[in-house]
């Protein structure tokens, strides 16, 4: 075969092969194209530019063979740390993979430190990206050590609970062009450190100071940035009406504000920020404001650019509905999520005047019924994603409306609403581009109506099919036949499934992420079957799947390579398996062990001590505490472990 294609790949340049391989969009072409000769691999090598690795031992390689790398991502790579670092620093020529780094994501490296964090950020001298979201330990030894990238214009920074104003002021003393920046959840920068960072940093135009103990006088000095575009201060508990008018006067560039759960923040507070930007185009207030006032009302009539509005939890009524249709006719985005007050009236008002809504999320809004949908079927037809979890008064008739008339749909939540069955199902399969559909709860439903979906939405990548207890293994054989792109499904308490259905999963070989919690039907025999042909599972939920018995969770210690997370409380897994679970899945981050009674205080040793270098997190029973050995607690401890007792 090689002697036939040599002569046909001698006419194709370097150049059409590049051309070539830059069409290849989906990651399967791209192993098929590198695998088929060293020509196409070295092609493939010398191209890419974005890579995510999963497994540490294979990093030295891969940075040898890319060598022109744009993107780095090691957030689901365990056991990043300082040792690891230096190994590819010394064994792999960094000047290589290193010099045209820009964006390198290290989320949850609870491993690295600030000596392995000093040399990496000292080698990507072109680095623009930084994501160090969830390393819990980093502090401010870490931040001076990232106050090295000059030229770095994002930083992420969610959860880096040890860094200080101290830490954030290096930052900003070193890295003065920062364009993003994102401090969630850092809880020791206080307003001190806000002032700091918006003296230095005046490129800023996205910050993200969400659940920081900062007050309105931190609102004060962040009004003073000229190119701000989108602020988030989600949980700003101390925050309240006076800060909100600071930025009134300020910020002439926002584009996008997220006060959510700001309990302090009210009406009055939003319609001042309004006034002073009338160019708004989010607003995201869910759990904010319990009711509107005429005030805020009054001011949203000048919003006439608003294309997306979170009102999660207010009281509304049909006026406020009226004053958006009319005045906010550009609104693609709403959401009124247990909003009290609304009604099939006002959505009819909202839905006459914005017609190019794509996304409406009415969960919890128990008063709408078919009338309603109907409206907004006939109206938004470009409409992508409409949740109506625990709307119960939905009937098969909205889903007729959807079919016929919304089948750009993208996604639909129908949690809850136990007044859908087969028929509606049956109309709502002419939607042929869902992507998402969520049907938990709905206890009308069978496999008549599921074989309909299979049929029709072949595009289908999340099912949630939670306590359906309709659903049983022909419905699977359907699924398994007809959307071949699932990634995610949900069966759990799906109790009349068996191992039959298993089998006909395993022809699902997208699918990444499995719930089978409470399935009392299926044994090691329907686990095994499913494993074999799932090379890319990566999160699996057993829990109280008593009758899968150890042949199982030997075939899924074996095949299932790729999982990083697994719940396996209440199964009947024995010390070996679980030992050999847990050694031999190299990549998982996060078990749920609890409730295990046919493992022993040793086998929980055992089994931790086999993973205790790349697991993150593990749920146990709190009983095991005191059991336990000090000398594996303690190396989970110093690993970053996040131990969750029971």
């Amino acid at each position: 075969m090689s002697t036939q294609s040599s002569p046909i790949l001698s006419v194709l340049t370097e150049d059409l092969l590049i051309r070539v391989n830059e069409k290849l969009v989906q990651d399967s072409d791209r192993k098929i194209w590198r695998l088929i000769c060293k020509e196409f691999h070295r092609v493939d090598s010398i191209t890419r530019k974005t890579l995510r690795v999963l497994h540490v031992e294979f990093l030295p390689t891969l940075l040898k063979n890319y060598t022109n790398l744009h993107t780095l991502d090691l957030s689901v790579c365990p056991c990043i740390e300082d040792g690891t670092i230096t190994l590819l620093l010394h064994r792999v020529d960094h000047s290589m993979w290193a010099r045209n780094l820009k964006f390198l994501n290290l989320r949850r490296a609870n491993g690295l430190k600030f000596a392995g964090l000093e040399m990496l950020v000292g080698a990507c001298k072109g680095l623009e990206s930084l994501d160090v979201s969830y390393c819990c330990g980093f502090g401010d030894r870490e931040a001076a050590a990232i106050s090295g990238c000059g030229g770095l214009k994002e930083l992420r920074m969610d959860k880096c609970l040890g860094v200080s104003d101290v830490g954030l002021a290096k930052i900003v003393v070193g890295c003065g062009r920062l364009v993003r920046l994102s401090l969630k959840w850092c809880m020791e920068i206080s307003d001190l450190g806000v002032e700091l960072l918006c003296k230095k940093c005046l490129e800023l135009k996205f910050l993200d100071v969400s659940y920081l103990k900062v007050t309105s006088d931190s609102l004060r000095s962040i009004a003073a940035l000229p190119k701000l575009e989108d602020l988030a201060m989600v949980g700003c508990p101390l925050v309240n009406v006076v800060g909100l008018q600071f930025l009134e006067n300020g910020c002439p560039l926002l584009q996008k504000i997220d006060v959510s759960r700001c309990d302090c923040v009210s009406s009055s507070g939003l319609s001042a920020l309004i006034r002073g930007h009338n160019g708004l185009l989010q607003i995201d207030a869910r759990y904010t404001i319990s009711e509107f006032s005429a005030n805020f009302v009054e001011c949203m009539q000048e919003l006439k650019n608003l294309n997306a509005i979170i009102i999660d939890g207010a009281r509304v009524s049909d006026t406020v509905f009226q004053t958006i249709s009319y005045k906010c006719r550009s609104l693609i985005e709403i959401g009124l999520s247990k909003c009290t007050g609304v009604t099939n009236m006002g959505i009819m008002q909202l839905v006459s005047g914005c017609v190019n809504l794509k996304t409406i999320n009415l969960t919890c809004c128990r008063s709408i019924t078919d009338a309603a949908i109907s409206a907004i079927a006939d109206s938004c037809r470009n409409l992508l994603c409409l949740k109506l979890e625990s709307c119960n008064m939905i009937t098969e008739k909205s889903l007729k409306q959807l079919g016929s008339h919304c089948t750009l749909l993208e996604e639909l939540d129908l949690t809850d609403c136990f007044g859908i069955n087969d028929r509606g199902l049956e109309r709502l399969s002419r939607c042929s581009r869902l992507l998402c559909l969520k049907l938990g709860l709905c206890t009308n439903i069978s496999d008549t109506g599921l074989f309909y979906i299979a049929s029709n939405c072949s595009q289908l990548h999340e099912l949630d099919l939670y306590r359906c207890m309709g659903i049983g293994d022909d419905g699977l054989a359907a699924l398994s036949s007809g959307c071949k792109k699932l990634r995610k499904l949900n069966l759990s308490y799906c109790i009349e499934v068996t191992d039959k259905g298993m089998e006909s999963l395993g022809y699902l070989e997208e699918l990444s992420d499995l719930e089978l919690r409470g399935l009392d039907k299926i044994t090691g025999v329907g686990l095994t079957a499913l494993v074999i042909r799932c090379k890319r599972l990566a999160y699996l939920d057993l829990k109280h799947c008593g009758k899968v018995d150890d042949t199982g969770f030997w075939a899924l210690a074996y095949h299932s390579r790729n999982l990083r997370q697994i719940n396996l409380s209440y199964c009947s897994i024995t010390d070996m398996a679980l030992c050999m679970v847990m050694g031999n899945l190299t990549r998982l981050q996060d078990a749920d062990l609890v409730h295990l009674r046919n493992v022993t205080v040793e086998g929980f040793d055992l089994a931790l001590r086999a993973c205790c270098v790349r697991i993150k997190k593990v749920k146990l029973v709190a009983a095991l505490g005191f059991l336990l050995s000090s000398e594996v607690l303690g190396i989970l401890h110093a690993r970053g472990c996040r131990i969750r007792w029971d």
